[in-house]
């Protein structure tokens, strides 16, 4: 990291990942590179927030109306506090890959604002999935669950740009700063990260271990997938990342204990 001020990193990623009005008047960050690579390492600590926010307002509206009510009710919340940032990353993600042949097809599509066939089932099947996940949690858990997913999922964001070189071709966060992303930014990252997620970390120890695995582990394969299909990544193929991770800590939270499995 740079010498810019901690609390100046925070107040970017703060701006970057959210619509929430930053004191003291910064501009957006994206127009400092210097800034926005510093505001990286605090990426899962601010998806935490966001997460424990989200999974807050699910628990106290699931007192009033039926769960699944209120996980749509805590979703469309995230959606508005965050622009719906990473949706559309699975948006373009989906009609890219699902649509295009060749590298420059993919990339075509994927700077194409308009929402296809691929886009549109692939959005619609993780926004469900994430419901059905959230659904799922015993609600004392919800929040600890919901602040570790928001943080594990910008983890991986972060590694994916420290392992995939930026497109040349391309603006946005992966040009910007994803050339300048290493194992020091992945590392105090995850610092951040197991901050945020240490009270589900505390709760459920066994789930926590494997969820990390599974982000872990997705993340390489995408990053394996993204370097072949186009020889670098995008600031969409970053957010895609963010969304599957914690998308499957959801999943490995909601999943039936190991007994289950054995019948026992």
């Amino acid at each position: 990291m740079n010498s810019l001020p901690h609390m100046h990193a925070f107040l970017a990623a703060v701006q970057f990942l959210t619509r929430v009005p930053v004191p003291g008047g910064m501009n957006r960050p994206d127009a400092d590179r210097s800034l926005l690579r510093a505001a990286v390492v605090f990426f899962p600590l601010v998806g935490g927030m966001i997460g424990a926010t989200t999974g807050g307002l699910i628990w106290i509206a699931a007192h009033v109306w039926p769960p699944t009510v209120a996980v749509v009710l805590g979703l469309a919340f995230e959606a508005i506090l965050t622009g719906a940032f990473h949706e559309d990353a699975v948006a373009d993600c989906c009609d890219g890959f699902g649509g295009g042949w060749t590298r420059a097809d993919v990339l075509r599509i994927m700077t194409d604002s308009r929402v296809g066939a691929f886009g549109s089932l692939g959005l619609a099947l993780a926004v469900l999935l994430r419901i059905a996940g959230l659904t799922a949690i015993d609600l004392p858990t919800m929040v600890a669950v919901s602040a570790a997913a928001g943080a594990l999922g910008r983890w991986a964001g972060v590694f994916v740009m420290s392992v995939v070189p930026p497109l040349p071709d391309h603006t946005g966060l992966s040009k910007d700063v994803g050339a300048r992303v290493g194992p020091r930014h992945v590392a105090a990252a995850a610092s951040l990260t197991m901050l945020a997620a240490a009270w589900y970390a505390a709760i459920d120890p066994v789930r926590f271990a494997a969820a990390v695995g599974c982000v872990v582990m997705a993340s390489l394969v995408w990053a394996y997938y993204v370097r072949r299909r186009l020889g670098g990544i995008t600031g969409d193929c970053a957010g895609f990342a963010c969304y599957l991770g914690q998308l499957l800590v959801l999943l490995v939270a909601a999943a039936h204990p190991l007994s289950a499995w054995v019948g026992s």
